[in-house]
């Protein structure tokens, strides 16, 4: 799948949740966060990483505080525009943590996992379908197994669940994170 079409794909998955969301102030599985604190987080953090690396300013939707549904739409859109764009296929994204990356596989490596991890958190939030692609699981947990002091120092994880080694994929994934699989809303 091309960065572009995983994007569409999973911001499919995130928009779902989004949009049968019916408690925006329910508590998530990321302490002290709400339901509508894990559409903040994507919406807030991605454009500013891109305009850094990259001088790309992503237009403004709703405010996540007034319309969070309205201010994923836009953002996923605006997101999805990016990488639909021929011009900008070439580009890259200069950051001083990780080098020169080409446009397109750092959507896709940094915010566009970014997404299908909070997938889990916002379902779980708003008490739906909390299921994750396990193929997509698995590529995940691959990849950042092998850099988990890196990501654990970065402070963007918190420390590993421990839980059972013969667990599915998607329970290894959520508690790598630093998430409690069985974590319900109080």
């Amino acid at each position: 799948m091309s960065p572009a079409e995983r994007h569409r794909w999973i911001a499919e998955g995130f928009s779902e949740r989004v949009d049968g969301a019916r408690d925006w102030d329910a508590p998530a599985p990321v302490d002290g966060w709400t339901a509508r604190d894990v559409v903040r987080h994507l919406v807030d953090w991605f454009p500013g990483f891109l305009e850094a690396g990259t001088g790309i300013r992503l237009p403004e939707g709703p405010s996540v505080d007034d319309d969070p549904v309205g201010a994923w739409h836009a953002h996923a859109d605006a997101v999805q525009g990016l990488l639909d764009d021929p011009a900008t296929a070439g580009r890259v994204l200069s950051d001083p943590h990780i080098g020169e990356v080409p446009l397109p596989q750092a959507v896709d490596s940094f915010y566009t996992s970014d997404v299908f991890m909070h997938t889990w958190d916002l379902a779980v939030a708003t008490e739906q379908d909390d299921r994750l692609d396990p193929a997509t699981c698995t590529e995940l947990l691959a990849g950042m197994e092998p850099i988990e002091e890196l990501l654990r120092s970065s402070g963007q994880y918190g420390p590993r669940v421990e839980i059972d080694d013969t667990a599915d994929v998607q329970r290894r994934l959520v508690a790598f994170i630093g998430r409690d699989p069985d974590w319900s809303r109080p």
